[in-house]
């Protein structure tokens, strides 16, 4: 299913074209800044460092099946996905390339995986017993460095690799890796260096143990900022969408000049208007009258709401895009309606297009988080997945 339908002829007033006709919202996404963005990861790394591609949580709102296979398209090494149902679904939609699975997978999933070629993250004894019971399973061990969260501990270190050493015929130990809990700002590196520190621990007693995994440590800011981290593969996610993991970041990337990263957002979340009208002065707005209008105003009325993916937060103070113009949300944002001021805007017409969330004028998926004093990784990933998403 497809959400965002409407009656053709209620797009009339807009510029034909057949991948939106019909739709009254849409999410488009950008094939060259994917591209682009690769690029620049690529440039950072060794030629013998891999690149994941993390395309959990729908790829983070950009459509988990067709942001994947822009990214076998463009030879990535690998796709990591949060759990069984993501990685099957990549299979059956003809993924060729390895996918590692990086959130837990229930025991009864474990031979389902196996069958479709995923390699499993393993972080505690119960998933290891589990995944035991099985035969030729891949798997990445996941140990917990600091960040406190998934994760084998280092005095698990003997336990675990005694039972290792004693599965080898049965078991592949495909990688070893880490995740950092605080590598965003390069102001304050000495947390995790120290997990650097005990990540190389353990590899090293992993190699002593026989053993020749895929080590990986590094999300997008660890690849970005501690080059020493890069092992032999790097999990990209929100770099790959064009965005930063954080202000410090991007201040750091873009300082370096002619050697510094330039990332391009991928992701523009399109509506159009539903229905214009000219209010008194006075005239309140919305859901509990929140807003009383302070002159003679026109409205226009957008057929999406928060359960499209629009914050109700943004109540009041959200702004869009009509005609290369900011137009402030009025009243309360309703489960599928939202009200915006146009009084100032030219030439506003039903059918015309409406940009939501865009990529280089606000709003952006930072400015509006910034409104909000909210993460920007949020805002994405929690556009509804039935929102239909075009690759142009």
């Amino acid at each position: 299913m497809v959400y965002g339908g409407s009656s053709p002829s209620r797009r009339t007033n807009m510029t034909a074209n057949s991948k939106t006709e019909g739709l009254r919202t849409w999410i488009e996404v950008d094939k060259g800044a994917m591209k682009h963005n690769l690029a620049q990861f690529r440039a950072i790394v060794s030629k013998k460092t891999k690149i994941c591609a993390v395309v959990k949580s729908n790829a983070y709102g950009h459509s988990l099946v067709d942001f994947s296979k822009e990214m076998e398209k463009n030879h990535v090494d690998w796709l990591a996905v949060d759990s069984v149902v993501e990685g099957i679904r990549l299979r059956e939609e003809g993924i060729k390339i390895p996918i590692l699975i990086l959130g837990y997978t229930l025991p009864e999933k474990m031979q389902e995986a196996v069958d479709v070629d995923l390699s499993i993250s393993i972080s505690h004894f119960e998933a290891l017993e589990e995944v035991l019971k099985i035969s030729d399973a891949k798997i990445h061990i996941k140990v917990d460095t600091g960040m406190h969260r998934q994760g084998f501990m280092l005095n698990d270190a003997p336990k675990l690799l005694k039972i290792l050493s004693g599965t080898k015929n049965s078991l592949e130990v495909e990688g070893l890796f880490t995740h950092f809990a605080a590598a965003k700002n390069p102001a304050f590196p000495a947390r995790t260096q120290k997990q650097l520190a005990e990540f190389n621990q353990w590899l090293e007693l992993l190699k002593k143990a026989g053993f020749d995994p895929i080590a990986h440590a590094a999300a997008t800011s660890g690849a970005i900022l501690f080059p020493e981290s890069h092992f032999d593969m790097v999990r990209i996610g929100i770099g790959l969408y064009g965005l930063w993991p954080s202000v410090e970041t991007k201040v750091f990337a873009e300082k370096k000049g002619e050697k510094g990263m330039l990332l391009q957002p991928a992701l523009t979340w399109k509506t159009i208007i539903a229905e214009v009208k000219t209010l008194p002065d006075g005239g309140a707005v919305g859901y509990d009258f929140t807003e009383t209008l302070s002159k003679n105003s026109k409205i226009a009325i957008l057929p999406i709401g928060y359960w499209h993916g629009y914050p109700r937060a943004l109540s009041g103070i959200g702004e869009i895009l009509i005609h290369g113009e900011l137009a402030k949300v009025v009243g309360r944002v309703a489960m599928d309606m939202v009200i915006v001021d146009v009084s100032k805007i030219k030439n506003v017409k039903v059918g015309d297009e409406v940009i939501l969330l865009g990529t280089e004028k606000n709003p952006t998926a930072m400015s509006i988080a910034g409104v909000l004093e909210d993460s920007w990784y949020e805002i994405i990933t929690r556009l509804n997945p039935l929102i239909k998403r075009i690759f142009v």
